[in-house]
């Protein structure tokens, strides 16, 4: 059926009309005079005519409107069928097929470097022994990637039976070489009981008490938890993302029977023992002149005078200086702009986001500039190209293609100095954004609004000026993927924990999550870290014994003692 078929009632207007008399305009007394008469019938009649064309093209503006409406309700209803779709059943990529060998997207490439480095193999020649984050040296094509040189080597010795040695001249072999190959080995995890035994002495001539050897500061002194067993279980929670209701299980292998109840209780003590660390980072984040921010949404099942189905939110920070990264986690029941007000009191310099208004209250501030990310940007119009008719190019694509002239610059001179980043993107990136806003301008007024195209250059359009601060310095950023993918181990994890059952335990996971992620930012193992920390921090008195433990100031050889605690 046709918009065209579409029968609707009559408007209020014309339903009123047919309900009552027509207006006259003929006096109480008519003239006996017959001319007067026809003249006075006739402009009646013209009133009459006038009041129904009136009365008919409000009907028909009427009419057009409804038409149009549902028109655009079906076209919205059929792009978000076609998004969810995707969602569901596409690559989760935003790359398109179509603009592969023209646009490699700098959000898709740095997901996927991302993960390179987390998991390849790290050559034993390409990484000595104090390198911090350097990236993966991958090997030939067809070749195999050394096992990393850190790893303890275990030798098995393979010989040659004795009976064999002798050659089939009679005389015997000698040894001269061997061939080594290498297996990668695992032993599994070894669940054992540290006795602590303090020594007493007592004089034996006299009554005064005696001394017994003092135990070393515990991070958990109530607790029966060593402090690399807690490493271990804020490891397999906040960087594997094994449950805790999981890790019961494991441990029950081992015959070992702790309770997931008390094992959150160890996870909200240890976030206790190391919230100083966390204000600590802070503080560096605080005093550096760029931040990334950005939030994901956490359920909490007993959140005060909220219902358990209600969403509160984990904010992430990210920044600090070049050397020293930092990436915070906060937690809060609400998403208000109160929220980034206070988690950035005290801060000057630029913050990048995405659009969501509660952060606009943050321009209020004095010594904050806003930039916008161009990435989410590029996700609006590449959902509107997922909804364009199946091998038909329109305008989307056109938007998709500037936007990855942007990035094209970006990578093009990433290595490059600050100063010449700036000149490149004076250059190039500006006539490119003149002429992105020109066709903005062009385009928006002939695009249905509500539409999947219509919403994404609204969303350009209202973020314009924050979109083009980048340009202003050749330090900035172009978008926030680095908040994106410091909030990606969060989401990981929460698919499998699936909430926190009180706003205690969303606040340590907030803390821990800090400190796993902040380590990993600056190249160390996070268990390892995780282990010397705990190990050192309760007996650490000053201000000065507390940061000898932040990641930067900590390197591989640092953590490699086995000292037991």
């Amino acid at each position: 059926m046709s918009f065209s078929s579409v029968k609707t009632p009559l408007s209020p207007v014309k339903k009123a009309f047919s309900e009552s008399t027509l207006p006259s305009v003929l006096p109480l007394t008519l003239p006996n005079d017959i001319a007067a008469l026809k003249a006075l019938l006739v402009a009646q009649h013209h009133a009459h005519a006038a009041l129904l064309l009136n009365l008919d093209n409000a009907h028909t503006a009427q009419l057009a409107a409804i038409r149009q409406e549902a028109h655009d309700y079906v076209i919205r209803m059929l792009e978000q069928a076609v998004l969810a779709r995707q969602r569901l059943f596409g690559a989760s990529s935003e790359q398109l097929s179509a603009q592969s060998r023209l646009f490699d997207e700098a959000e898709t490439l740095a997901l996927l470097s991302t993960e390179a480095q987390d998991t390849a193999p790290i050559p034993a020649e390409a990484v000595p022994a104090e390198s911090t984050n350097r990236p993966a040296v991958k090997p030939a094509r067809g070749k195999r990637a050394p096992l990393p040189a850190q790893l303890e080597r275990v030798d098995v010795v393979h010989d040659v039976p004795a009976s064999a040695r002798t050659c089939p001249c009679g005389t015997p072999m000698v040894e001269i070489g061997q061939d080594i190959s290498e297996q990668l080995d695992i032993v599994p995890m070894q669940v054992r009981v540290l006795r602590h035994i303090r020594k007493r002495y007592a004089c034996p001539t006299s009554a005064h008490a005696p001394i017994t050897a003092p135990l070393p500061p515990q991070p958990l002194p109530k607790s029966n938890a060593s402090a690399d067993f807690l490493a271990m279980l804020l490891a397999v929670k906040f960087v594997d993302g094994l449950p805790l209701a999981r890790f019961e299980h494991v441990l029950a292998r081992h015959a070992v029977a702790v309770p997931r109840q008390t094992l959150a209780r160890w996870v909200i003590g240890c976030a206790g023992v190391l919230q100083p660390l966390h204000n600590l980072m802070r503080d560096i984040l605080l005093d550096s002149s760029l931040i990334y921010m950005d939030e994901t949404v956490v359920q909490v099942l007993k959140e005060k005078d909220r219902s358990p189905t209600a969403n509160s939110y984990m904010w992430v920070q990210t920044g600090g200086p070049p050397h020293r990264p930092v990436v915070l986690y906060d937690y809060d029941p609400s998403r208000s702009a109160k929220v980034p007000v206070r988690l950035l009191e005290g801060f000057n310099g630029y913050l990048m986001t995405d659009g969501y208004a509660g952060y606009n209250e943050i321009e209020c501030t004095q010594g904050i500039e806003r930039l916008a990310c161009w990435a989410h940007v590029r996700r609006r119009f590449v959902d509107a190209v997922r909804v364009q008719p199946k091998g038909k190019r329109g305008k989307a694509d056109e938007a998709v293609a500037m936007i990855g002239k942007l990035y094209g610059i970006e990578r093009e001179f990433k290595q490059a100095s600050v100063e010449v980043r700036y000149l490149a993107r004076q250059e190039h990136s500006v006539p490119v954004l003149a002429e992105l806003q020109a066709w903005l301008q062009k385009t928006q007024p002939l695009v249905t609004p509500k539409s999947a195209l219509g919403t994404a250059l609204a969303y350009m359009g209202n973020l314009w000026s924050r979109l083009t601060v980048y340009t202003q310095r050749g330090d900035l950023p172009i978008d926030n993927n680095r908040c994106e993918n410091a909030i990606r181990p969060f989401v990981i994890g929460r698919k499998a924990w699936l909430f926190s059952d009180t706003p205690a335990g969303a606040h340590a996971s907030a803390v821990i999550y800090s400190l796993v992620q902040t380590a990993k930012a600056n190249g160390l193992e996070p268990y390892a870290w995780l282990r010397r920390v705990i190990r050192d921090l309760p007996a650490a008195k000053t201000v000065e014994e507390v940061e000898a433990l932040l990641p930067w100031n900590l390197r591989i050889p640092d953590l490699s003692g086995d000292k037991t605690a």
